[in-house]
């Protein structure tokens, strides 16, 4: 299928590692144009480096650094790949989610982090891209969430409470931009083999006294294909879902989850 992102414009937030990189991937794969953020000039650096390296140095791929809880710095970023490319077709919010904790561990500093991080990040990216996305033929928005926001998972308290609010925000865009031809929808992973993942696994190692492999075997148990999801399958995914195949999918929450969510809605 051809997926019709040749030369299409996207913003990638937190795309140097994990999902936002195996993203960016796929876009650069099906011919888009990619801007690529951190808040580490470094990771920047060497994201840039791989992909130019797997896909060639003329590949229209670029990278700008900014704190996403900084609404000028992500008016910067909007604009810097407006710039670069001359549009914005697609906005993909992604960052790397709320530190681990529980009710009791969480502090009110950790609510107001967690906030700006997780939910202010996509009002201050959608609100500086909307004038941008409003000329697009095919604009899309999609928020990186997490199975959370349907399913609370065990130590990770702010992402439970927080990840939902982000599926709020998108169906609310889906419902108020769609007349003007701008599509919103969620994508709603479950456990993936990255840092991240290896991160939380290390820590419940270490909390239980088990190795991560025997982590990792407890959480596969309970996904009916009975394993992780690769990077690559995310973004696989993520392609498809801003592309103009999918051109009527709006206000959509889409879990990648394996199956491990057994609920009907």
């Amino acid at each position: 299928m051809n997926l019709g992102l040749n030369d299409k414009i996207a913003l990638i937030t937190a795309s140097s590692q994990g999902l936002g990189f195996a993203a960016a991937r796929e876009l650069l794969r099906e011919g888009a144009k990619v801007m690529l953020n951190s808040r580490n000039q470094e990771n920047l650096d060497d994201a840039l480096s791989s992909l130019r390296e797997e896909f060639g140095q003329d590949t229209a791929v670029s990278a700008h650094p900014a704190d996403l809880t900084n609404p000028d710095e992500c008016a910067a970023l909007v604009q810097a790949t407006v710039d670069q490319f001359g549009g914005l077709d697609i906005l993909l919010t992604n960052n790397g989610g709320p530190p681990k904790g529980t009710f009791e561990s969480t502090t009110i500093a950790d609510y107001e982090q967690g906030l700006q991080l997780t939910l202010m990040s996509v009002v201050y990216l959608v609100k500086a891209a909307l004038p941008h996305l409003k000329k697009s033929d095919a604009a899309s928005v999609l928020t990186v969430t997490s199975i959370s926001a349907k399913e609370p998972i065990a130590g990770l308290h702010l992402s439970n409470v927080i990840r939902p609010a982000v599926v709020g925000l998108t169906k609310a865009i889906s419902q108020e931009l769609g007349a003007e031809g701008i599509r919103a929808n969620s994508i709603l992973p479950g456990w993936t083999a990255t840092d991240r993942v290896e991160y939380i696994l290390s820590n419940r190692a270490k909390a239980s006294g088990a190795t991560s492999a025997e982590e990792a075997a407890k959480i596969t148990s309970g996904v009916p294909l009975q394993r992780m999801a690769d990077p690559q399958e995310f973004g696989r995914v993520v392609a498809f879902m801003v592309s103009p195949a999918a051109s009527y999918l709006n206000g959509a929450m889409l879990q990648l989850d394996g199956g491990a969510y057994a609920g009907l809605m």
